[in-house]
């Protein structure tokens, strides 16, 4: 794998990680769309093929050869959502991660507002997350979406409409320090906010899948969505303080 410094460009200020699994169709123009969205930024890009059993992988080295920014980590299996998410973040070169989900419905044209919302916010913000408006999902799935961020929301207390939304923006070092279990991703509001962070919120449109379908269904998120809150509860109450450390 070609390192940075060996291509002559500037080490990155911003790492994308996108997810995939069975996506060869959305590879090309959402690749695309993200270079165009970061123009006159130092940028790379960390796709995680989580797995998949398509041409996804043969898209993505298709690309590498003329977009220099492009890089592909690879899973021998698929170990899901989070776990591509982790893998990715930990390979980034950037301070600053975000992520879109790579079925091309997350808009690349939202990443700069979360860049500069955690730009902007300073020290105390470590997220800038996504909220969805007109969401382009069948009517099940927009009602399993609100009956679960209504539960997580009153349980947890994280102040966020919408943690589902794979366009996030955080600070590296912050997300690897967070304990790691797989479903991670649909919790970050709330594991930022116990380590003492603030949160940004930034709507964004949601566009139609293109191509292919969904490959982190129902089962991958509703009933060990369930199991993963209290998990997450716990973690909440045995954070008593966040320490603030200084060397005398």
């Amino acid at each position: 794998m070609s390192d940075a410094s060996t291509l002559g460009l500037p080490a990155p200020a911003v790492s994308v990680v996108v997810p995939v699994r069975n996506e060869a169709g959305n590879v090309a123009p959402l690749v695309d769309e993200i270079a165009a969205a970061l123009a006159g930024r130092a940028f790379e890009i960390v796709y995680v093929n989580d797995g998949s059993a398509d041409a996804t992988q043969t898209e993505l080295l298709a690309l590498m050869r003329t977009r220099p920014y492009l890089r592909q980590l690879k899973h021998r299996v698929s170990c899901g959502q989070s776990a591509a998410v982790r893998s990715g973040v930990a390979a980034a070169r950037a301070p600053l991660v975000v992520t879109l989900d790579g079925d091309g419905q997350n808009d690349p044209k939202f990443l700069p507002a979360l860049i500069d919302a955690v730009g902007q916010g300073g020290a105390r913000v470590g997220l800038a997350a996504g909220q969805r408006v007109g969401r382009k999902a069948s009517g099940f799935k927009r009602l399993q979406s609100r009956v679960a961020n209504g539960v997580r929301a009153t349980i947890l207390r994280d102040g966020t409409r919408d943690t589902g939304c794979g366009l996030k923006a955080f600070r590296r070092e912050v997300f690897l320090a967070l304990p790691y279990f797989d479903g991670l991703h649909r919790f970050l509001p709330a594991l930022f906010r116990r380590d003492g962070y603030a949160i940004a919120y930034v709507d964004v449109i949601d566009r139609p899948r293109r191509h292919g379908v969904s490959n982190y269904g129902l089962w991958d998120r509703l009933w060990v969505g369930i199991l993963d809150l209290a998990g997450v509860r716990w973690l909440i109450r045995r954070r008593k303080h966040v320490p603030k450390v200084s060397e005398v």
